[in-house]
């Protein structure tokens, strides 16, 4: 069997698993070596419960208690009640849409559940959504590293697994090149084949530690070579300031913030240098990097050239055509904007195309369409990306081959420590707006358990009424990675029955498609939504002011600054807006974390602090970093594995390693789990 044989050459994969599969853009045996496990379950020992053990998964046995089984429609929902018998007490678990368990349960076994405990006031031993084994099924996992794969619905741990052990050690994996850049790295393969089923513990780590590795010097070399070739690519006409610009900052309402000046004054200087800007603004969530980026499109037109600004959903780059048709009507602006997207009909786009090409426009805002190959661009010489870490490299490149000579301007809502931007980032030139405008409302912020969660909807539903909208974030799409997550689809099932009937509640998720997401975000943007669910997508969401709260369900889950991000949904209006941040865990270390969020609204300093609080055993659970296209890589967690690799990538740049440096690229490109550049960030 080869890398690139169909998944459905592997024995027990028929057409319809094949086709949840490719739900998850598993189509190949390649694509499936490489979707690396999200988690590991470990299954140790079962253990006596006890108060102390609240908000802990762990695993107990018991014994069904004989007529304890009851089940009660609520809405959509059927919620099924049991009590288990431990050492003398009573456990009572609850799951839902699960009846069929009553005839499946047998008072006279003894089972091993597993879950997260919770202990109420009272002293009472609950689960929500266990797992279930006979003695002897759990016996046969009991010590062993489980993986969690992100999984669909057709789809079960088992099924990823039992193909991935078919194929793992039949195929040949190309080595990655990388083997003798790092004292003890063991092959690229041994480390795949640990990563989906390591031995113990440790093996599972050093095989994570090398994937780490790969991917952070994957991205870094990328990051370092494209920045040094754009780097010395001259412009032949220097962009020269004209009144446009000089006018609008005039005009407007308010004033810029002296980031947001500095950051103009970088973007200025590098358009009027001779050579091709490639710059990134990166600015916390509202600082007002749109403007700037407006700048910078207007300056360019006023030369007579062309200019791109790339958005990731059809919503916001709508949101921005409007928002800049309507400063050229109130401010006379001497542009052409024109709005291309993928939904328009076919007449629509050739009218656009015809527009472009003849240099009619010299502003065009869109999403993947401006880079189709119909579109023929006569003089582009920029290129705008907003929340551009959702673009492909081959997106990415795609539009920037439409110039000749471009020049390149990223925003960046991500906040990361200095320290670790500096790795990043350190070939890149980087502007910070580092600093809120004046008038924003800060947003109140609350940190709750669980026991919160029903005040929380009493309060949406009071802000709801009072003719707001509000956003809900879980941290998983649907049930399968970890039941102890609350997860998008049931979850706003949950909530349809929770609510009133006049409180319309939708959701939204990442593998929905860009129709789907685009048609929701309009939906919500126009009120046709009162509570959104969601996972993190959300973060490039629109620009809602009418949403006056965000719920965070298992907060614990994310990264501060993630966290923050997520927060800037709401509060771009007049109204006070609320963050309640929901944990599951209540213990000292989880709640000190996040009453971070509590005591700054700095998304710099709040990354700092994460940084500086996270441990070293949080290899999954919290991450951060997702966003910058590792797939288990996280710049926090792993950020003396980041150095590494940069001291690496440094080394291979030196004059004498040429043929050394030549051989890892060409190695890489065959070998990569994902290939990321820095445009992609």
């Amino acid at each position: 069997m080869l890398l690139d044989s169909d998944v459905k050459e592997i024995k027990g994969i028929g057409d319809k698993t094949a086709a949840s599969l490719k739900k998850l853009h598993i189509e190949t045996v390649k694509d499936l070596i490489f979707y690396i496990p999200r988690d590991f379950t470990l299954f140790e020992e079962p253990v006596a419960l006890s108060a102390e053990l609240s908000g802990k998964t762990l695993s107990f046995g018991g014994y069904m208690k004989a007529g304890s089984f009851s089940t009660v429609k609520k809405g959509r929902l059927d919620y099924s009640h049991v009590t288990f018998i431990h050492n003398g007490k009573n456990v009572y678990l609850t799951f839902f849409n699960m009846p069929y368990l009553k005839k499946q349960l047998d008072p006279s076994v003894e089972y091993v559940i597993r879950g997260q405990l919770e202990v109420g006031k009272n002293g009472a031993f609950s689960m929500t959504q266990p797992k279930l084994y006979t003695l002897e099924q759990y016996s046969s996992i009991q010590g062993s590293l489980q993986p969690m794969y992100p999984l669909t619905k057709g789809l079960s741990n088992n099924i990823i697994s039992k193909a991935v052990k078919q194929v793992i050690d039949k195929v040949d994996i190309p080595d990655d090149g990388l083997d003798d850049l790092k004292e003890g790295c063991i092959s690229f393969a041994q480390a795949l084949s640990n990563m989906h089923f390591p031995i113990n513990y440790d093996a599972f780590i050093l095989a994570r530690e090398r994937i780490v590795f790969h991917e952070f010097v994957s991205f870094i070399l990328q990051m370092k070579t494209e920045a040094n070739e754009t780097r010395n690519i001259s412009f032949d006409k220097p962009l020269i300031e004209t009144a446009d610009t000089v006018r609008l900052l005039e005009q407007l309402p308010y004033k810029l913030t002296n980031a947001q000046k500095k950051a103009w004054a970088d973007i200025r200087n590098d358009l009027e240098s001779g050579r091709c800007m490639n710059r990134m603004v990166q600015g916390d969530v509202g600082s007002g990097k749109t403007i700037i980026a407006f700048l910078a499109l207007i300056m360019n037109a006023a030369n007579g050239y062309q200019g791109v600004l790339m958005a990731p959903t059809e919503v916001l780059a709508k949101q921005h055509y409007e928002k800049l048709v309507q400063m050229k009507a109130e401010y006379k602006l001497n542009i052409n904007p024109i709005l291309l997207l993928g939904s328009m009909s076919a007449k629509d786009k050739k009218s656009v195309y015809t527009s472009i090409s003849s240099s009619e426009v010299n502003i065009i805002i869109g999403t993947h369409a401006v880079f189709q190959n119909k579109v023929e661009y006569k003089h582009l010489t920029m290129v705008v990306t907003d929340e551009q870490h959702r673009f492909g490299v081959k997106q990415r490149e795609a539009i920037v081959n439409k110039g000749e000579k471009v020049h390149l301007l990223v925003m960046s809502a991500t906040p990361i420590p200095r320290s670790l931007a500096m790795i990043m980032y350190g070939d890149i030139d980087l502007s910070l707006i580092n600093e809120l405008p004046a008038n924003r409302l800060p947003i109140k912020n609350c940190v709750v358990g669980k026991d919160f969660r029903k005040k929380s909807y009493e309060f949406i539903e009071k802000e709801v009424h009072d003719g707001h909208q509000a956003y809900v974030i879980c941290p998983q799409v649907e049930e399968g990675l970890d039941d102890n997550l609350e997860n998008v689809v049931d979850y706003a099932k949950k909530l349809s029955s929770e609510f009133p009937s006049d409180i319309i509640t939708s959701y939204l998720h990442g593998k929905m498609s860009l129709e789907q997401k685009d048609s929701i975000m309009q939906d919500f943007k126009d009120k046709k939504i009162d509570v959104l669910v969601s996972t993190t997508v959300i973060e490039v969401g629109i620009d809602v002011p009418n949403a006056t709260v965000i719920m965070i369900e298992n907060a614990e889950r994310f990264g501060l600054a993630q966290l923050h991000q997520l927060r800037g949904r709401v509060g771009r209006g007049d109204s006070q807006s609320y963050c309640i941040f929901l944990s599951t865990k209540n213990d000292k270390t989880t709640m000190e974390r996040l009453n971070v969020l509590n005591s700054s609204n700095d998304g710099f300093k709040i990354a700092d602090e994460d940084l500086k609080l996270r441990g070293p055993g949080d290899l999954f659970g919290v991450r951060q970093s997702g966003e910058f296209g590792f797939t288990i890589g996280d710049i926090y967690n792993d950020s003396k594995i980041l150095r590494d690799a940069a001291d690496c990538v440094n080394e291979l740049f030196k004059p004498n390693n040429q043929s050394k440096l030549d051989a890892i690229i060409a190695a890489l490109s065959n070998s990569n789990i994902n290939s990321v550049d820095f445009r992609t960030i």
